[in-house]
């Protein structure tokens, strides 16, 4: 077989040449950085919406195999328990640790998937993204506001109360563009009803510019990611997203049973560079935001590497 025509090369050699666009346009200034967020409000407020509640509007619950996120969220809750116990508990630690185990599902997951797989896979796949932040994001929320209060007690001022974190934290993440149309995709597939085409066809539309709109600016942010200075912290969040987190997760699943392809989505996924929201706390909690851009910069640039041995290794398995 042509080594160009492999499946695996296939779908990531598209990809990579997206990200690599996006990393051009942002190095030669033809994206600004004052264009950044609202590209990246464009892809998030309609663009992932439309593609989620579309593809999830003719799911139904009894077709769904909850196996999969149970397995996924062992071997992740797993990893950055390990992570923070290593460094020690502290806003530092639980940031570290976010990065070492939350993957970039939606911006580059869901079009690689998508590629490489196909549509029964990605809906695999947001199963998985509905309830990713959720979990990670509440709980990282959680941990990170007791290690605030404990560093708050140990300077003798009060800290908020654990139930209202955690309540906020909840709502935060089901009252979010990622989530939400999941859910109400999934509640309109129950009454089995069909989206009429008048709907359906802009949705359809809105959903496949997703893919390269998505990649390109991961591509844009990359090119404005410094990694100077904190390279060595960085390998070491790098090697735990990118290949401790996919064996855990492959051995977590293995462990419960699954196999064919909801097995190779869920090693794929682990095996995703570090998403941006794990900056979203380092900024909030005003930690660790110097290593945390390069653990994203230097895990994108090395997923091109680490990834597609991962789903080489996947097909060879299959």
């Amino acid at each position: 077989m042509n080594i160009a025509s492999h499946p695996v090369v296939a779908s990531l050699t598209p990809v990579f040449l997206l990200i690599a666009l996006g990393f051009l346009a942002g190095r030669r200034q033809w994206i600004r950085e004052s264009s950044v967020r609202d590209l990246s409000n464009l892809v998030f407020l309609l663009l992932i919406p439309a593609l989620m509640f579309r593809t999830m509007a003719s799911v139904h619950f009894e077709t769904l195999d909850w196996r999969p996120v149970l397995a996924y969220f062992l071997a992740a809750l797993t990893l950055l328990g390990a992570s923070i116990a290593w460094r020690g508990f502290n806003r530092r630690s639980v940031v570290l640790g976010l990065a070492s185990t939350f993957s970039n599902m939606v911006m580059i997951g869901i079009a690689l998937i998508e590629l490489a797989y196909g549509k029964e896979a990605q809906v695999t796949l947001l199963t998985l993204v509905s309830v990713h932040a959720l979990i990670l994001l509440t709980i990282g929320s959680i941990t990170l506001e007791l290690a605030v209060a404990r560093e708050a007690r140990e300077g003798g001022a009060r800290a908020p109360h654990v139930l209202a974190t955690a309540w906020s934290a909840i709502k935060g993440a089901l009252i979010h563009p990622i989530p939400l149309p999941i859910l109400c995709g999934l509640l309109f597939a129950q009454t089995g009803l069909a989206l009429p085409a008048v709907i359906d066809r802009p949705l359809q539309l809105l959903a496949s510019a997703f893919a390269p709109i998505a990649l390109v600016l991961v591509g844009v942010t990359l090119a404005r990611t410094s990694m100077a200075g904190h390279l060595r912290e960085a390998l070491w969040v790098c090697v735990a997203k990118n290949l401790v987190l996919p064996v855990l997760v492959g051995l977590s699943a293995w462990a419960l049973g699954i196999t064919g392809m909801p097995l190779t989505v869920l090693v794929v996924a682990a095996a995703l560079p570090a998403g941006a929201n794990v900056f979203l706390f380092a900024q909030r909690y005003d930690v660790a935001q110097e290593v945390t851009i390069a653990s994203m910069g230097l895990s994108t640039v090395l997923a091109l590497f680490t990834l597609s041995l991962t789903m080489l290794l996947m097909a060879w398995l299959n």
